[in-house]
């Protein structure tokens, strides 16, 4: 550790400021200013020398966070970059879009703010490519094989540049037209710039990595051609049946899943022309789910000039701070606030949707009632139940559902190819992450479920080892599973 006594001397964890709200709301470039080098180091002198750190256990990728503190406050750059990248083929993706599992089991954590990992780590992998540390790594030979990998997320982006690098011949297949998955056009701009990914996708490319974008497998793309043209497949297609709102008046004109809005939305942030554009503009919104995908919601329709906004969560507001049973280093169920969130207040928990009214077809109100929740007389999480007296109703002329995903979708390409599901309908997996079909791997959320970017990484790089030895019998690629 850089400074022995930093954690005792440096109480304050600092974080980047945030561009003002009136400033930010009106373009979509990211929400945080710059962070002064001077001020990073001192954040990286509070890691302690903690005998048994944590922050690995709360980190899929095993990422070897001490070290690069250590070489931080120590000023040793370069170093740091290597070692972040041992464990971790995207920081700049983690370092904006993670959660920070790192930190919430970090062993300061336990009586004083958590040392400002996440920050850091997009610290070192930004100096390390303004000073043009980061090059292409391309195999020093091929081994011929083909694999394809199916779905350019972060799991698909991982899985695809271990396998290139570990010689093979690996194409990339996308069924949006760009390369990304979800970052590309679920996430936005606001939240990270896609040139971070554009300049990702030129290294892959310069190691040998084929993009192939508008490849629907199992409907504009055979999956025979796919079993016929490649030695291996991973599947890597992610969690995208999005959970429904079965309620009376769903069918009315005016609802919409969170992440075809979202994608509309980017496109039309990356200055492409796009037609019948569902927007916010001067309407009364209502986004139902208060996770990750509400938050980038609520962003993007004040962003867009919401007229009134509202984001409803079924569940009851979490505590501020840990509960009883929820003990360090657990992952803290306590409220999180989103840059989002600072931009427009709109939460409001323990509700439920009743019903959605309209006019000539189209949405204009919403029903909803409070929530309490009870002892469940059976054993188990408490039961809700509606509050009498408590319905009412707003405005609504767009309603988003962002309330999680049900697993992959199944007809089409896993119907074809005829793999194996587990009982929560994902892939099933082996320890090596191949499917049911041999030769045919899967990662991410697609066998997981929704989940965490830095599962998706770590996840991508298990399936890229697994396939590395299908193919060759042995292997010198990493897995942190």
């Amino acid at each position: 550790m850089g400074k022995p006594t930093g954690f005792m001397e440096i109480k304050q964890r600092e974080l980047p400021q945030l561009r003002p709200v009136p400033e930010r709301v009106k373009d979509w470039k990211e929400v945080y200013l710059p962070f002064p080098q001077e001020s990073l180091k001192s954040q990286a002198s509070r890691c302690m020398d903690c005998g048994v750190p944590f922050c690995h256990k709360g980190c899929p990728l095993g990422n070897i966070i001490p070290d690069w503190n250590d070489l931080v406050y120590r000023n040793r750059w370069r170093e740091a970059i290597e070692r972040l990248h041992l464990t971790n083929n995207f920081p700049e993706f983690t370092g904006r879009l993670c959660p920070a599992p790192c930190e919430a089991s970090c062993v300061l954590g336990i009586n004083e703010p958590a040392v400002t990992i996440k920050q850091i780590e997009k610290s070192i992998v930004e100096h390390a490519w303004k000073e043009g540390w980061i090059k292409p790594q391309p195999p020093e030979k091929l081994t011929g094989k083909k694999v394809a990998v199916v779905g350019s997320g972060p799991s698909g982006m991982a899985c695809a540049q271990q396998l290139a690098r570990a010689g093979h011949l690996v194409s990339l297949f996308e069924r949006s037209d760009r390369i990304g998955g979800l970052m590309r056009y679920g996430i936005p701009e606001f939240k990270m710039e896609k040139k971070y990914l554009d300049r990702r996708m030129a290294q892959m490319e310069a190691e040998g990595v084929k993009f192939v974008v508008n490849a629907h497998i199992g409907v504009n793309m055979p999956v025979a051609k796919l079993k016929k043209d490649f030695d291996a497949i991973v599947l890597c297609g992610g969690a995208s049946n999005p959970r429904d709102l079965k309620v009376p008046g769903r069918e009315l004109k005016g609802t919409y899943y969170a992440v075809p809005f979202l994608a509309q939305s980017n496109k039309a942030s990356f200055g492409d022309k796009v037609e019948d554009q569902v927007t916010a503009q001067d309407k009364s919104v209502v986004i139902l789910g208060g996770g990750d995908t509400g938050a980038d919601c609520l962003g993007t329709v004040v962003r867009q000039g919401a007229k009134k906004i509202y984001q409803f969560e079924l569940l009851p507001k979490p505590p501020l701070e840990r509960a009883p049973n929820n003990p360090w280093p657990e992952w803290p169920r306590t409220l999180r606030t989103e840059s989002a969130h600072l931009e427009c207040e709109a939460r409001d928990y323990n509700i439920q949707t009743t019903k959605l009214e309209g006019e000539n077809g189209v949405l204009k109100k919403l029903h909803a009632v409070r929530l309490e929740w009870v002892p469940n007389p059976a054993g188990g999480p408490p039961q809700p139940k509606p509050v009498p007296g408590s319905e009412f109703s707003v405005d609504c002329d767009l309603l988003l559902l962002a309330m999680g995903f049900l697993g992959s979708e199944k007809p089409g390409m896993l119907e074809q190819l005829g793999v194996a599901m587990d009982e929560r309908g994902n892939v099933k997996a082996d320890a090596n992450k191949m499917t049911s079909v041999p030769g045919v791997f899967t990662a991410g959320d697609m066998t997981r479920g929704q989940s965490l970017i830095v599962w998706a990484i770590a996840e991508g790089r298990a399936a890229a080892r697994g396939a590395d030895l299908f193919l060759m019998g042995d292997t010198t690629l990493p897995s942190p599973l």
